[in-house]
């Protein structure tokens, strides 16, 4: 339903803006490459997305473009409306971890590692 997306967005964008998680600043409908996120720290490589219930209808779509912001260098971080509206310290919390490690590296190196050779 959108009036349930709409105030999961708010509710947690009250709480990431103004640098209010540890200092991280989060930008809202954030445009990466020809996505917009739903919130991003750049800083973090971090991105957080709320699905409702139309995402059940887009799976494939959202994978396709988590796995291409993900080769991009970008965490990208899940949760469902009601996850937001019932349990926003649940939800705070895998935030919060996400952006005390490193971001993944982008465009992961190709099996073997660096210094494989071919023929090896």
């Amino acid at each position: 339903m959108w009036i349930e997306h709409g105030a999961a967005e708010q509710k947690l964008w009250r709480l990431l803006r103004n640098r209010q998680m540890q200092g991280w600043k989060f930008r809202r409908q954030h445009e990466i490459d020809r996505y917009v996120a739903d919130f991003a720290c750049p800083d973090a490589g971090s991105i957080v997305e709320l699905d409702g219930s139309q995402h059940g209808e887009q799976v494939i779509y959202d994978e396709t473009r988590t796995r291409k912001l993900e080769t991009m260098g970008y965490r990208v971080l899940r949760f469902w409306d009601n996850d937001v509206l019932t349990n926003i310290e649940g939800v705070l919390e895998v935030i919060l971890a996400a952006l005390a490690s490193p971001a993944p590296h982008p465009s992961p190196l190709p099996e073997g590692g660096e210094g494989a050779r071919r023929g090896d």
